[in-house]
């Protein structure tokens, strides 16, 4: 798909002609770099993310470059100390927005760098930061945007209160972010990777409350929404290594067995 991606946007000169195969060029990086990244590649999911912004600036398309500035900034907040140059990266891309007329595209994609704000504020412990912009800006974004896929970056309603449950627990308020989790139908998304990742929240709030039992149903749920994923996923790994070491007889067999299967014992 790469090489006739490629060689496609190397052999069309027509403008309306170039400028789709770019939009479709773009479009493929995007998607491959989910795939890289859940493959482990996050070296190439950089790489793919800067391909996809490339993509998007020579077709000129302030949509597309606003979705390639999402996912060049998720690649950054997966790497050690790159919370920084992800929130510069979601600035430039809120700001090129304005060069887009009103339409859901843009408040949804607007939203969707927002939150990229907001998870580098939450990895570097600015928990009032986060959610004072959660508060002030990405709530009404996601009010009117409402539930979607624009640009496969899920951003919505149910999507910014999943962000907000990883907020709380990661900030030792687990109690809070269950509150906020318990609202939430992750049946209605249309990425299987957020309902991952709310599984995993809902499970690590669930370990910071000592209710164990919770912790263990969300993580057999996690399993099988994706295995090789929990295996590769270190919050998930040590969570069920949390609840093996404090397992009671009556729930140690289920975390021995979770345990084996992931190869942790």
């Amino acid at each position: 798909m790469i090489l006739d991606t490629e060689a496609t946007t190397r052999g069309t000169t027509e403008a309306p002609d170039r400028r789709q195969a770019l939009r479709s060029a773009a479009d493929l990086y995007s998607l491959l770099r989910s795939y890289c990244r859940r493959a482990g590649r996050l070296d190439l999911a950089l790489l793919v993310a800067d391909r996809s912004r490339r993509a998007a600036e020579d077709a000129d398309d302030v949509i597309r470059r606003a979705a390639a500035a999402w996912n060049l900034g998720h690649c950054l907040l997966s790497q050690q100390d790159g919370s920084e140059a992800a929130i510069g990266i979601a600035r430039a891309g809120i700001a090129a927005l304005d060069e887009a007329p009103p339409s859901i595209h843009r408040t949804a994609m607007t939203g969707a760098l927002e939150l990229v704000h907001v998870t580098a504020d939450t990895q570097r412990r600015r928990w009032w930061q986060a959610r004072a912009r959660l508060e002030t800006c990405v709530f009404g974004l996601a009010d009117e945007a409402g539930e979607g896929n624009v640009m496969r970056t899920v951003f919505g309603p149910a999507n910014t209160r999943l962000h907000v449950l990883s907020l709380e627990v990661l900030a030792g308020e687990g109690a809070r972010g269950l509150r906020l989790g318990s609202k939430v139908d992750v049946r209605s998304l249309p990425s299987r990777e957020r309902q991952f990742t709310f599984l995993l929240d809902m499970a690590r709030g669930y370990c910071q409350r000592r209710e164990d039992p919770a912790a263990l149903a969300h993580l057999l749920e996690l399993e099988r929404i994706s295995a090789e994923d929990m295996i590769r996923n270190s919050a998930a790994t040590d969570a069920v290594t949390v609840l093996l070491d404090r397992a009671r007889p009556a729930g140690r067999p289920q975390a021995e067995a979770l345990a084996q299967r992931l190869g942790l014992v």
